[in-house]
């Protein structure tokens, strides 16, 4: 090596030396502290609230409200009560309601099929969903021993006889597209038999049925009890044409819960108009009657936690929304109670009217409101969004990465409850 090779080699090693002393070396973040997934027992949300310091959304879950209120229903429904899974298929709240005296569920897949089998060993299930793959009608017989199917078409009809080999212990429900304008939602529109096809329908299905039924739905949240005294009328009307033999009348859901802006009458009021109007129709007498509440039972039993993120005048953009539980809240905007949470300090006592914007990137994950909070609320505070026991974790999706499954138990009452109100 000469003096000359030697001379770079040594300055190249300097140079080597000097920018590896002057890269600032990486320091690894500490990982977020989230909540733990599905876990804790508290005596109440804002306790939570402290002790978490949650970074995603919490549901809560107040299962002795589910208790009291499917008993309620258990002691005045004027026939059997099934429990719509699809509102809430939390094991928890499912074997919450079974405990309260409801047996039977009504199921619209397989995988609800699936849990309330593995949660509720003992559960009577009805497949009441009019449209269903063969397959799962194949699993429903054979596998887990349901005979309740109900359907809307000769098709269904056909189906469901070919894939049960045309088997003599089917329960069959006919379901009727019932219009109304009573209920926050109309579900006539995807479902249910014409009234003017009935009765072919009907006398086709009398003749495949152990036990013949008939089943209906006045739609979604109904806030007006007169509308199954209609559908009632309906029914008998149906079967005088007919002269079909009917074994079971299905009133469906659509008892409703209260919202900000939605407070319907008494649920007494809807038992007491369907009681009186099963007494005036003689036709109706030896039927056994169910129900499938759903909302009624679980809504005011559930709400979720999100926290805030950023404010912008009054618009809040939080850590949920129309992708995860809050999907009523948009498009259909549903009003929800609300509560915020600021476990360091106080509030103001000055309320004003916010709208949401959800986590997401879609600006369709909007939630107008109103809903009305503190007028300090900022970002970091916490805030309760009631109501969302029904329709509310079951909803969810994972839309850009958003999603929590965190679940915990609070012991305090409700923002609203239907008891309360009226």
């Amino acid at each position: 090596m000469n003096k000359t090779t030697g001379s770079l080699q040594a300055r190249n090693t300097n140079i080597k030396l000097a920018r590896r002393s002057s890269v600032i070396p990486f320091q690894k973040l500490p990982t977020p502290q989230l909540p733990p997934r599905k876990s804790g027992v508290y005596s109440s949300v804002a306790a939570m609230v402290s002790a978490m310091r949650p970074t995603a959304p919490v549901n809560c879950l107040r299962p002795e409200v589910i208790a009291n209120i499917s008993k309620w229903f258990v002691q005045n429904f004027p026939g059997e009560v099934m429990f719509a899974v699809k509102t809430n298929p939390d094991p928890r709240v499912l074997r919450t309601i079974s405990r309260a005296g409801i047996k039977r569920f009504d199921v619209a897949s397989l995988a609800e099929i699936v849990t309330v089998a593995n949660n509720v060993p003992n559960a009577k299930m009805y497949f009441m969903h009019p449209v269903k793959n063969r397959e799962a009608i194949f699993a429903a017989y054979f596998t887990y021993g349901i005979r309740d199917f109900s359907l809307d078409s000769h098709e269904e009809l056909q189906k469901i006889l070919e894939v049960t080999n045309h088997a003599d212990d089917l329960n069959l429900y006919v379901r009727l597209s019932m219009a109304s304008d009573k209920a926050a939602y109309s579900l006539a529109g995807k479902f249910g038999v014409k009234l003017e096809q009935a009765s072919s329908l009907l006398m086709a299905t009398r003749k495949a049925s152990r036990k013949l039924g008939l089943c209906f739905h006045v739609g979604s949240q109904c806030l007006n009890p007169q509308a199954y005294d209609d559908a009632i009328q309906i029914v008998v009307d149906l079967l005088t044409q007919t002269d079909v033999r009917l074994d079971v009348l299905d009133v469906g859901g659509g008892f409703p819960s209260v919202y900000p802006s939605m407070t319907p009458p008494p649920l007494m009021d809807y038992m007491q108009a369907i009681k009186d109007s099963l007494a005036k129709q003689p036709m109706l007498s030896g039927c056994e009657v169910m129900c499938e509440p759903g909302r009624a039972l679980v809504a005011e039993g559930g709400s979720v936690v999100v926290r805030v993120e950023l404010r912008k005048g009054n618009m809040l953009y939080i850590n949920d929304g129309t992708y995860g539980s809050l999907f009523d809240a948009g498009i259909p905007n549903f009003t929800y109670p609300v509560k915020a949470i600021r476990p360091a300090g106080e509030m103001s006592s000055e309320l004003m009217e916010f709208g949401f914007y959800g986590p997401t990137c879609d600006s369709m994950d909007t939630m107008k409101g109103p809903f009305y909070l503190p007028a300090d609320i900022n970002e970091g505070d916490w805030i309760e969004i009631g109501q969302l026991g029904a329709y509310g974790a079951t909803m969810r999706t994972n839309f850009n990465g958003f999603y929590s499954d965190t679940t915990v138990e609070v012991g305090d009452k409700p923002l609203l409850s239907i008891f309360g109100v009226n």
